[in-house]
């Protein structure tokens, strides 16, 4: 079985600017890419890592948006990151906390449903050079949960005067998404 390197990325705070906490990006208007997002992940595709969006959503079981707009979202996002990016696949939990379903970060059902999926293409993923890129402590306990190396952006949710609270410690932490890509292609 050939092995892959993949990085997982969490949305709101890593590749679009963060809608605040407890807001949702509910519409194509409201989604905006961070800066230098796109050359970040032109790099690590051009470096040979397949590309998984994983993200909680859970603003479409509340009503607050409707899948048709998160797909719409979605769409707007492939567009925006242009042909050098490949994405391989967009996975979202789009149930409610309180749902308590296996997808939904901090829990890995969305990463082992990627890692099965890539099994079954005669794929095995490298977890000795593979990441979970995510700007809160759920993405970092969701990675870590999964074997992955772990990358916490402070471009979106959590800030680095939080680091004496944190019950888990990152592998990595990086400003944005275009430095924690300079951390993956350089290790």
């Amino acid at each position: 079985m050939e092995k892959v390197k993949v990085v997982f990325l969490d949305r709101d705070g890593v590749v679009n600017k963060y809608p605040g906490d407890f807001n949702y990006v509910t519409s194509v208007e409201e989604f905006q890419l961070l800066p230098n997002v796109k050359s970040a992940l032109e790099k690590l595709t051009a470096s040979g890592f397949k590309l998984f969006v994983v993200s909680n959503q859970a603003g479409v079981a509340k009503g607050l948006y409707s899948l048709q707009d998160l797909n719409e979202i979605d769409s707007r996002m492939v567009f925006d990151l242009g042909d050098k990016v490949r994405i391989s696949e967009t996975l979202y939990c789009t149930h409610r906390p309180e749902e308590n379903c296996s997808c939904r970060k901090p829990k890995t059902g969305l990463i082992d449903e990627v890692v099965a999926d890539l099994k079954d293409q005669g794929f095995a993923v490298d977890k000795e050079h593979s990441y979970f890129v995510g700007d809160s402590m759920i993405d970092i306990e969701t990675g870590q949960s999964a074997g992955l190396k772990t990358i916490l952006v402070f471009s979106g949710r959590e800030k680095p005067q939080n680091q004496l609270h944190w019950d888990r410690i990152p592998d990595y932490k990086a400003d944005d998404l275009s430095s924690a890509a300079q951390i993956i292609i350089s290790s």
